[in-house]
């Protein structure tokens, strides 16, 4: 494993931070909501989307999936809109929405899993789960997305999963960002939020979770525990979706996210941001 470098009282950049910001807007905006279009354009006229849709009515067997949120009040719309795509999968999905409430992002997360204080007895609610998936509130899913990203997250037998972030979407990892031409992605590095999926083998180690509020870290962390116990990690660039409610760490400062981050990651291991970015393997085909 690789053991975290920290920052020094000097000021040296934190190596478990993406180095970028990773909000997009302006004219770089509009190029980029074209690419997206231009992409998924070419994916129907391909037949790729069809054939997806084909293969993804068969293939996993019918899985049990557990997906938690944490719904803010003024995300609302978007949050239904996310139900509303959940229920058209042929997977048996049951759909947990919380308020945010005092807590933070994880801490409440904890809470709808039964283990509020990071209790690590036997959590009922995943008993016979195949799959839990973590979602944020204000973002959009494309349509038939959870039987597509099943479909490829067991074709290619990946343990911890994200769907990647659309080239016009705010991402704070450059890795995210879809990939044209590309079904799935192995890489070494699954991002906190805003997507994030959980295969069974998973669940003793990363369950509950820490009880960070912002999180940031977390993820390099998991990477770092993905390596020791072979899990695999991807990103499937076939089932992007769209983040462009607000940028990262919009609704909460910055720096008291970092300096979280410094004290969970120190005496943890953890893989740095260049590991991170890196793509392993490309599958273009099924």
């Amino acid at each position: 494993p690789v053991q975290g470098k920290g920052t020094t009282p000097t000021g040296a950049i934190d190596d478990f931070l993406s180095g970028e910001s990773g909000t997009v807007g302006g004219l770089d905006g509009l190029r980029r909501a074209a690419l997206d279009r231009g992409a998924d354009l070419l994916a129907f006229a391909s037949g790729r989307s069809a054939r997806l849709d084909r293969a993804a009515q068969w293939e996993p067997q019918r899985r049990n999936v557990l997906v938690l949120c944490i719904e803010r009040p003024e995300h609302r719309e978007s949050s239904q809109a996310i139900r509303t795509e959940l229920e058209r999968s042929r997977h048996h999905v049951e759909s947990r929405f919380g308020a945010a409430g005092e807590g933070g992002k994880f801490e409440n997360l904890n809470v709808l899993l039964g283990a509020g204080g990071g209790d690590r007895r036997d959590l009922p609610l995943l008993r016979g789960r195949d799959w839990l998936i973590v979602i944020d509130d204000d973002i959009s899913l494309p349509r038939n997305f959870l039987d597509r990203f099943l479909l490829l997250a067991e074709r290619f037998a990946l343990d911890l999963a994200q769907p990647a972030h659309q080239l016009s979407s705010h991402a704070a990892w450059r890795v995210t960002r879809r990939r044209p031409g590309s079904l799935a992605r192995e890489t070494h590095f699954v991002e906190i939020g805003p997507v994030t999926a959980f295969a069974r083998r998973t669940f003793p180690t990363l369950l509950p979770f820490p009880e960070l509020r912002m999180g940031w870290g977390l993820d390099v962390h998991w990477a770092a525990l993905a390596r020791e116990r072979g899990w695999r990690c991807g990103i499937i660039d076939a089932t992007p979706i769209r983040h462009r409610i607000a940028p990262a760490a919009d609704s909460y400062p910055r720096d008291q996210a970092i300096a979280e981050a410094r004290a969970f990651l120190a005496g943890r291991p953890y893989l740095p941001a260049d590991e991170a970015q890196q793509t392993l393997v490309t599958h273009r085909r099924l």
